[in-house]
């Protein structure tokens, strides 16, 4: 007899479950952050993407920061070192953010050349041509992030979709700002 004077059943029978009717369709394997293993490692290979194209941009900057002469130097000296210590902080967060994924990060030389959208420069000295190179590599950051974007929509992972939509907003206004010091 249970509490409150209710009689209960023998406990030792075993009760059978009514087995579930299989539909056919699997259940997508998830990682430890709760989405779907393989949209996942599809969203993991484009932030690689990104990263890659991003450390080629950041060195870019670098290149630009450290060469650059003329009448704006002061400026662009300042400009320059403002945007790279920007990608460098995004850079971090991009490969932080494949390991949370539980990808590898791409994390050299060759690999980045290999994988970047943009490609090196080098000997950049005047405004106009460092500028101009810059807005390049942006406007190509913007169209990656745009697509990164979409896979972690189709992923549902919002973190990723957080961390990639933001960065567009923060460098779109960047790329604004360099196309109105440039008169383009």
């Amino acid at each position: 007899m249970g509490a409150g004077g209710v009689i209960l059943g023998d406990m030792s029978k075993k009760t059978k479950s009514p087995k579930k009717r299989s539909t056919g369709a699997r259940k997508p394997a998830m990682n430890s952050v709760g989405l779907d293993a393989a949209k996942a490692a599809s969203l993991t290979d484009g932030l690689n993407g990104l990263l890659a194209t991003y450390q080629v941009h950041y060195q870019n900057l670098r290149g630009c920061h450290w060469n650059i002469t003329g009448p704006t130097f002061f400026e662009l000296h300042a400009k320059f070192e403002e945007l790279y210590t920007k990608a460098q902080t995004f850079i971090d967060e991009l490969a932080e953010r494949i390991l949370t994924l539980e990808g590898r990060p791409l994390h050299t030389y060759s690999a980045y050349l290999k994988a970047s959208e943009v490609k090196e420069q080098r000997d950049l000295t005047g405004a106009k041509e460092t500028v101009a190179c810059v807005m390049a590599d942006m406007g190509t950051l913007i169209a990656l992030q745009r697509g990164v974007l979409r896979l972690a929509e189709d992923a549902g992972d919002e973190a990723t979709a957080t961390l990639v939509g933001d960065n567009i907003t923060v460098m779109e206004k960047d790329l604004w700002m360099l196309r109105a010091y440039s008169g383009k």
